[in-house]
């Protein structure tokens, strides 16, 4: 049984090199009445190839598992993330990382994040610094991860707010960056600082007690 963990990308995809490296990879396509399983296609957006780069960075002792769930554009429907996450713990992840997000509060989606949360796995989802908050990132369970330029790659905030919980560096290595880059810095830190298992609520314990900053950024 491996030990280490087990994170599942919910994205666009990834590079081929990343998908060859991932122990399982799925498509999830919204056909109306039910989502669609197909193969992987290419990446288009880049999207979820960034992320990945992130998490993969320097992270010992952990496999990827890959659901792409818009490739196009970057829309997706809260059936088609559902879907995915009932994937993910189907292939026992210990980690969700979404850095994504829809509108609106849909009960499949609600069903499936308290689906995973009950099956004792950690959700980071991404949400914007103002606006309005997405779901799956504004459910009850999921650690809410964004952006914070006080942060270099290796370190994270405590925000100690409703909207994001923690931050961290904005900043992909080719440049781009946003809330969905932090998340995904807030998740690389968990692969390499946390042990799989620890659950919700002693998992946002561990992160406040090695944030290198406390409180929102000044702006």
């Amino acid at each position: 049984m491996f030990d280490g963990w087990r994170v599942a990308l919910i994205d666009s995809g990834a590079d081929p090199a990343t998908l060859g490296a991932a122990r399982a990879t799925r498509r999830f396509v919204d056909a109306g009445r039910r989502v669609e399983i197909h193969p992987v296609v290419a990446d288009a957006l880049g999207h979820g190839t960034r992320v990945a780069g992130v998490l993969w960075s320097d992270v010992a002792r952990a496999e990827l598992l890959v659901a792409q769930v818009f490739d196009q554009r970057r829309a997706t429907t809260a059936a088609t993330v559902a879907a995915a996450i009932h994937w993910a713990i189907a292939e026992h992840a210990a980690l969700v990382h979404l850095s994504l997000g829809v509108r609106e509060d849909r009960a499949v989606l609600a069903g499936a994040v308290a689906a995973a949360a009950a099956a004792g796995i950690l959700l980071i989802a991404s949400t914007p610094a103002r606006g309005p908050s997405p779901f799956p990132a504004a459910y009850p369970g999921v650690i809410r991860g964004t952006g914070d330029a006080r942060c270099a790659p290796d370190e994270i905030s405590a925000l100690d707010a409703d909207r994001a919980h923690f931050g961290a560096c904005a900043r992909a290595n080719d440049g781009t960056g946003g809330a969905s880059i932090g998340a995904a810095h807030l998740s690389r830190f968990i692969l390499r600082q946390l042990v799989p298992g620890e659950g919700y609520d002693a998992s946002r314990r561990r992160l406040a007690a090695l944030a290198r900053f406390h409180g929102p950024e000044r702006r």
